[in-house]
């Protein structure tokens, strides 16, 4: 990574509850975790943004979510995403079908046409070289109400954020999911 860490002891008191809860969870404290915490009020907005967005009560499946977050963190390499959200989508779908086909969607039948419509979505907001067409939003406004096209850019949007951070600081991997068998590398 480009910038260090820091010893838990040297965050905070008030940061420590959220990184016992990680590492309960998932067996680790998370490195993108720790650095957020080198700035602990930008850390609180990330960890509170984050945790609207990934609530029960979303109106997007978690599945859907997770998909949407595993291709947005493909697109902007970051090794950590792709690592932390693959798990996650593997245990949201019951397998890991859906990680190792995700890096071509466009081409594999797993995916229903709502998960293509959120995916070409994300992908519209995430590639610079894109834009969001009149045409794809009246296709998003058949399929989802406004409040959850808001949700749902928000959600991108979040992502886009925690994937550059992380990719432009080089935080690594931690292990959380295997590689996808047709996933190309991350280089």
């Amino acid at each position: 990574m480009h910038i260090p860490v820091k010893p838990l002891k040297k965050y905070p008191f008030w940061l420590r509850p959220f990184f016992w809860n990680q590492a309960r969870k998932y067996g680790a404290v998370l490195d993108p975790g720790l650095l957020w915490g080198r700035v602990p009020k930008l850390f609180s907005a990330v960890a509170l943004l984050y945790g609207v967005l990934d609530r029960k009560s979303s109106p997007l499946d978690p599945v859907l979510r997770s998909l949407v977050t595993v291709r947005v963190s493909q697109i902007n390499w970051c090794h950590f995403c792709v690592d932390i959200n693959a798990a996650t989508l593997a245990k949201r779908a019951g397998s890991m079908e859906k990680v190792e086909q995700l890096a071509c969607w466009r081409e594999r039948d797993i995916f229903t046409d709502k998960e293509r419509l959120a995916l070409e979505y994300a992908e519209a907001v995430t590639y610079s070289d894109r834009q969001v067409s009149n045409e794809l939003m009246q296709r998003l406004k058949v399929v989802f109400d406004d409040d959850t096209i808001v949700e749902l850019t928000g959600l991108i949007a979040f992502q886009n954020l925690s994937s550059k951070f992380n990719s432009a600081l080089d935080v690594p991997a931690q292990g959380f999911c295997p590689r996808p068998k047709d996933e190309p590398p991350l280089e």
